[in-house]
């Protein structure tokens, strides 16, 4: 299956989140395709730092707004949009600790501000929802078709229920206002510009390994998780954006290996001392992560290409240049 390019120069899109780890890497395919890309972000998660090459580019827009109060009256908001990527969401461990309100009201009011404004534009509307959706799962690996096993109350629902909920009313719009959408559901993905503290699993053993501290596991360490690295998503959401197909569309790999398995191969390529240590699992942590990525490949002609080990060197240089 060969996805034509839909969206290029002459072509208006909005990026919510657009300083954030993964959607900034969107925002540069975007801006090297000759879109014209808004990005809007409140910096609760991501950094200017992100985008800090593309300030002084011509066809780039940084609007430092909250979408979950609406869409900010500014003059590069105020025109038409192509197409609007819903990208915007704390989305780890510790923000669903932190931000437990700001991630239901993304997830929700935010939506539906964004969903507002591509019927009022005709624009296609793609919403990043999660491999979170799917919760703890029962089925392995995870297709689209499975309706998850999550907890609505419990530490980590603010998350789950929140994509969840954005991706019934992404549905909705379309059944009922003619919405063109496409909803994304990501799984485990790291590479350049992750925050070294933000929780996951990636970033942090890599931090704790070039300082020669322990590596914190949770649990066992026998929970497995299949790592994407960033560009390879990107890829695969360009191609969802591109076509027609609604979704949802599972992206990621299928490079499935346990958290200590991973713990060791970060050491290993850090060229580091530390060791392996185990802590308590917080709860409702999946106990294991794969997707099915059969529709992907059928209907998008995608297919991931970085292997863990490469990914995991590129992200580690990016560590080693940031933290000096």
């Amino acid at each position: 299956m060969k996805v034509e390019q839909r969206f290029g120069p002459g072509h208006r899109i909005l990026v919510t989140g657009g300083a954030g780890f993964v959607p900034s890497h969107l925002v540069d395919s975007l801006i090297e395709r000759g879109c014209t890309v808004v990005a809007l972000d409140n910096f609760v998660t991501g950094s200017k730092e992100n985008v800090a090459h593309l300030l002084d580019t011509p066809t780039f827009t940084l609007v430092e707004a909250d979408i979950s109060d609406g869409l900010p009256s500014h003059p590069a908001v105020a025109e038409r949009f192509d197409a609007i990527l819903h990208m915007a969401s704390p989305a780890s461990p510790t923000d669903f600790e932190k931000l437990p309100v700001e991630i239901l009201r993304v997830g929700s009011v935010a939506t539906l501000h964004l969903l507002e404004r591509a019927a009022a534009d005709g624009a296609r509307f793609l919403l990043a929802s999660t491999s979170e959706a799917y919760g703890d799962p029962k089925e392995h690996p995870q297709r689209e078709t499975y309706w998850g096993n999550v907890n609505p109350i419990g530490i980590r629902s603010v998350y789950d229920e929140a994509k969840r909920f954005s991706e019934a009313a992404t549905m909705a719009y379309r059944r009922s206002r003619g919405v063109d959408t496409a909803i994304v559901r990501i799984f485990n993905t790291y590479g350049p510009r992750m925050r070294p503290d933000d929780g996951r699993a990636i970033p942090t053993f890599i931090s704790q390994a070039m300082r020669g501290e322990p590596i914190t596991v949770h649990g066992t360490g026998n929970q497995t998780r299949s790592i994407c690295y960033v560009a390879d998503l990107v890829r695969g959401i360009l191609l969802l954006l591109d076509s027609t197909e609604s979704g949802p569309v599972n992206c990621g790999t299928e490079h499935e290996m346990s958290m200590r398995e991973l713990a060791e191969t970060i050491v290993s390529l850090c060229d580091s001392r530390s060791q392996v240590t185990f802590v308590t699992r917080s709860a409702d942590d999946p106990e294991m992560r794969r997707p099915d990525l059969t529709l992907a490949r059928e209907a998008l002609g995608y297919e991931p290409t970085v292997a863990p080990e490469e990914g995991l060197r590129r992200t580690i240089e990016h560590f080693r240049k940031r933290l000096g």
